[in-house]
């Protein structure tokens, strides 16, 4: 009779052989299939065993995590009572493991799955099997508490094995739902393209006859942007569904498993036309998973298709998504034709007749004042400052007022600080400053907006730092490699990208990206020059081996040297990016200055320079301009705060996410909601003090070259985060944030009407405010002129007497307090 180890070991060669024989018969299957001509479809019985496939496979991932955390709890005694469950987890896993194998190749091999993911998963599946089998041989030699060698071999196993059954998933997973399946739902992963944004119009070709190489060029690059965005998640080569892979001119018109899809000059005889135009449920529709295409789509390639799907030789080296130009372009200001003189209003004017949109009267000095102040520098007019501004008969008093709010050196780097802060991943506690992992680059960074410091020098100093600067490049260390796709010098390369150049590197650095044009060794290649050693490539988290050399993205502006240190690499990175060739790089922040200003930027999103800004004439005048003025950001936004375009009435959108929209047509101004410093502010300038000077986490009066401000309390830009400001919107600063959501939410409504640091703030100031007016209607009256610029309306003025009376309490003043700050007229930036 066996014992227990030779009963182990037996069956675990038992299911080895078992799949190494199904290996063999199922590749044996799959040449006599090919050999097999006339036969148009396999064995029945076959396919039915593989479909079990989905089934079986998720017994050894649930069965083999479930057991891999149950060890967990046995780490002091091997001998837990959890112990037969284990053993018995693992049992049952790792047979369902060696099935699901069997099962899955024969599947990959009768079914029309290919591509680089299929091998992977296919590998890591069988490597899951053999780990199983291996557990269940060392379950016997791990027994007991004698052999503690064992038992570690036993654990690490399992572990491993959890992994390897985790990726394996994953991957399965990406195989039938698509790859990016998982990653699309995370917020900075959403679609970006839409069906309009190819500007479908077949009246162009229609009318022209036959059609010249550079229309078929143009039309075949629409066709390939509609397989790109549809297409390609199961027909490129990350996955090769049916044998079908339309990425290329050489693979579209080979076709797939049933032949070629396309009969060029007959759209009603192809295969390809067929499936698109099925009703979304039918079993042979195309896509198979996510939207249909859009009638405009489904058109388009009908009509390449009848036009013989012309796809000339020219056209492969052609990009199917928009690319923004690099170079600088300086378009000629034209005539002004309606008395304008300010060139923003001219290029705005040329706008707004193309869209036959007429210009309003400006706002009034009040709302002028207002917006300029919490726009510039972040605070609010007093009562005294709007009495003066109003009084103010100099024709040009606006651009004087702003000129004077920007010279306000202090208060104005304070404001911005909020901003660059986000951006660049700066604060003042949080992980990783405990470790040394993380460098605030605080005193740099305030000193730098406090002396305008010119942008080329900015980016230059972030991009090669000194000690003082080198948070934004090496402060991404203290995160660590997530995973093999994102090591640390990748996280630089991407946030670069993301601030600097308004580009999205995110999904490539895991694979070729389905978004835009660049491609998984280019990013590496960007991300190589943030190293100290050259990096193996990975895709999708699986290293292939291979290296990619050390690039910059646009190898027009210079070449990098591969055989220099790290230190040298980002030195002459940061001289090729602030070259005045580069016009991405002003664009970008110039931009990014219209958004803080305007709500809504010239290019929607801002991390996305390659998309079609509402005014391309704008954008690029803007940039040059800036480049013109010695990059001088003080001075770019003085010119749009002076614009007849800034002093339009501000705009209310129903959804946000119009904003985002390209059909998103320019009037003016977008209605904002206040930052959460600056709401903190105006309570702590108008009602009492939200933050103390014990809360200071940088005090920029240490610095010996600053003045102090005269404001008469704690900036709430100055302070380490917190539930009220969190709750308002300010970020923890862990990722690059470039622009805030303006939304409100519940947790805010929650916060504003029941927070703690809120409610003692006004509970103090309604004990201060009682002792200084005393009298119900003088508190009405300064309530509305500290918090609203104005006097109260009779109906407003009644209500509130209503509440206090002649003579108020504390708690009857907070009430006012708050009534009044949750008014759109104190919230929002209008």
């Amino acid at each position: 009779m066996m014992n227990k180890d030779n009963l182990l070991s037996f069956w675990g060669l038992f299911f080895f052989l078992v799949l190494v024989a199904s290996t063999e018969v199922s590749a044996l299957g799959t040449v006599l299939l090919f050999q097999a001509e006339e036969v148009e479809t396999s064995f029945w019985l076959w396919k039915f065993f593989g479909r079990l496939h989905p089934l079986a496979v998720h017994f050894p991932v649930s069965l083999l995590l479930f057991a891999a955390l149950l060890e967990l709890f046995t780490l002091k005694n091997f001998n837990h009572k959890l112990r037969p469950g284990i053993y018995m987890l693992v049992w049952a896993g790792g047979i369902g493991a060696v099935v699901a194998v069997v099962l899955g190749l024969l599947l990959a091999n009768i079914e029309d799955y290919g591509g680089n993911m299929l091998d992977i998963h296919q590998w890591t599946g069988i490597g899951t099997a053999v780990l199983g089998l291996l557990l269940i041989y060392l379950m016997g030699k791990a027994d007991g508490i004698k052999n503690k060698q064992a038992i570690k071999v036993f654990r690490t196993v399992l572990f491993f094995t959890a992994v390897s059954v985790s990726v394996a998933g994953h991957f399965g997973a990406s195989l039938t739902h698509g790859e990016e399946y998982l990653t699309e739902t995370f917020p900075w992963n959403e679609p970006e393209f839409s069906p309009e944004d190819l500007d479908i119009d077949l009246v162009a070709f229609e009318t022209e006859g036959d059609l010249s190489e550079q229309k078929q060029i143009e039309l075949v690059g629409k066709v390939r942007a509609v397989f790109a965005h549809n297409c390609y998640k199961c027909h490129s080569d990350a996955k090769i569904k049916g044998e079908l892979r339309l990425d290329t001119k050489e693979f579209t018109f080979a076709g797939g498993e049933s032949g070629p899809v396309i009969v060029p000059g007959d759209a009603a005889k192809s295969d390809l036309v067929r499936r698109i135009k099925l009703p979304k449920d039918h079993k042979e529709s195309m896509p198979s998973k996510g939207k249909v295409l859009s009638n405009d789509e489904i058109a388009l390639i009908s009509f390449w298709v009848d036009k013989g799907a012309p796809w000339p030789d020219a056209a492969e080296n052609v990009s199917v998504y928009r690319v923004a130009e690099l170079a600088p372009r300086r378009p000629d200001l034209p005539a002004s034709r309606s008395g304008l003189n300010q060139p923003i209003d001219i290029w705005v004017d040329e706008y707004f007749k193309e869209q036959e949109i007429e210009w309003k009267e400006p706002i009034e000095d009040k709302v002028y004042l207002r917006r300029i102040y919490l726009d510039l520098i972040g605070l609010q007019p007093s009562t005294e400052e709007y009495d003066a501004f109003s009084k103010d008969s100099r024709p040009d008093k606006r651009a004087i007022w702003v000129r004077e709010l920007l010279d306000r050196d202090d208060d104005y780097a304070t404001h911005w600080m909020t901003f660059w802060n986000d951006a660049l991943r700066n604060d003042y506690t949080g992980t990783g400053y405990i470790t040394n992992g993380r460098y605030a680059i605080t005193d740099w960074l305030y000193t730098s907006l406090r002396d305008n410091k010119p942008y080329d020098q900015f980016v230059k100093q972030l991009l090669n730092p000194d000690d003082k600067s080198k948070g934004f490049i090496e402060g991404i260390r203290w995160r660590g490699d997530v995973n093999a796709s994102q090591v640390t010098e990748m996280q630089a390369a991407q946030n670069v990208g993301q601030v600097i150049l308004g580009l999205n590197l995110k999904c490539a650095s895991c694979h070729d990206s389905f978004v835009s044009d660049w491609k998984l060794k280019e990013a590496y290649a960007f991300a190589n020059i943030f190293s100290d050693s050259t990096l193996i490539v990975s895709r999708c988290d699986i290293p292939t081996g291979e290296t990619a050399g050390t690039k910059i993205l646009w190898e027009e502006l210079g070449e990098i040297d591969s055989t220099a240190n790290r230190a040298e690499k980002l030195e002459q990175l940061a001289n090729y990016l602030v070259q005045p060739a580069n016009g991405r790089l002003y664009r970008t922040v110039v931009n990014r200055m219209w958004k803080q200003l305007m709500g809504r930027g010239l290019v929607e999103p801002a991390d996305e320079m390659d998309n079609v800004p509402w005014s391309q004439d704008l954008l690029d005048w803007l940039a040059t301009d800036f480049e013109d003025e010695g990059y001088d950001l003080k001075e770019l936004i003085y010119k749009i705060a002076i614009s007849k375009a800034y002093q339009q009435p501000a705009v209310g959108v129903e959804n946000p996410l119009f904003l985002a929209d390209d059909d998103f047509v320019f009037e003016g101004t977008v209605i904002r909601r206040m930052t959460a410093e600056q709401f903190s502010d105006g309570v702590s300038q108008k009602i009492h003090p939200i933050f103390s000077e014990e809360e200071i986490k940088y005090d920029p009066n240490q610095l010996s070259v600053s003045e102090e401000s005269d404001i008469g309390f704690v900036r709430a830009a100055l302070v380490a985060n917190n539930g009220l400001l969190k709750a308002l919107g300010r970020t923890n600063r862990e990722v690059v944030m470039t622009s805030r959501d303006s939304q409100a939410s519940l947790l805010q409504a929650l916060e504003l009407t029941n927070g703690e640091q809120l409610n003692n703030t006004l509970k103090t100031g309604a004990v201060k405010w009682k002792e200084k007016y005393e009298a119900g209607d003088v508190i009405v009256h300064e309530v509305y002129r500290q918090l609203l610029g104005r006097e109260p309306q009779q109906s407003e003025f009644n209500i509130a007497m209503a509440v206090l009376g002649e003579a108020p309490e504390a708690e009857d003043i907070q009430d006012l307090f708050w009534a009044v700050l949750l008014l759109p007229e104190f919230q929002l930036i209008y």
